[in-house]
């Protein structure tokens, strides 16, 4: 009956994430709203961007720095100094770098964003999918486990069968649970870097 048990909790945890998901993103498994896109007006203040979205990348210093800056294993200090030591310089020329750096960091990070939150729902899809697998398997079990003869063999082999399906889906949805965090993340240094850049331009 155990295995029923780990059964029984891995649909439970299934059901509890799909009343949680927001019915407009059916596969969405996180219980933070999904925002598809960060609006570039929520995170810079700043000047209008114009060319500078387009001609970030052929600036080898600002792609450079965009790649390190939009690491999340670069700790937030470090990124700030770093934007502070690449904007020291004239007016016109922090002006016109800050617009290609925040360029960089924005479409480089929506891009990230987007990279996590399709994963989360691939992800989500397989967990449906092994919810309903699991669910039928349980099933089954129960009528082997009552079935006259008893075919022991079968039983035990679907049993360990059932506890390892059971396994692998309480650990993706820790996983889940834990990527979750990482567009809020995506979202919290975008902001702190456009704050900084925009300070350094002032």
């Amino acid at each position: 009956m155990k295995v029923l048990a780990m059964a029984a909790f891995a649909l439970a945890v299934a059901s509890t994430a799909a009343c949680a998901a927001d019915p407009r993103y059916p596969n969405w498994p996180c219980t933070q709203a999904k925002v598809p896109d960060i609006s570039l007006a929520a995170v810079w203040a700043g000047p209008a961007l114009d060319d500078a979205e387009t001609k970030w990348k052929d600036d080898a210093k600002v792609t450079a720095l965009v790649s390190k800056l939009s690491a999340r294993k670069t700790p937030m200090d470090e990124a700030e100094k770093s934007v502070k030591e690449f904007l020291a310089g004239s007016a016109a020329d922090k002006t016109a770098n800050a617009k290609l750096l925040f360029a960089g960091l924005f479409d480089t990070l929506n891009a990230q964003r987007s990279q996590v939150m399709n994963g989360l729902e691939r992800v989500s899809r397989k967990q449906r999918e092994a919810a309903d697998k699991i669910r039928e398997e349980s099933i089954q079990l129960q009528a082997l486990q009552s079935a006259t003869p008893r075919d022991d063999a079968k039983v035990d082999a679907l049993s360990n069968q059932l506890i390892w399906e059971t396994r692998i889906f309480e650990d993706r949805h820790k996983v889940v649970r834990f990527v979750c965090e990482v567009p809020t993340a995506i979202d919290q240094r975008l902001f702190a870097l456009g704050r900084v850049i925009q300070q350094e331009m002032e």
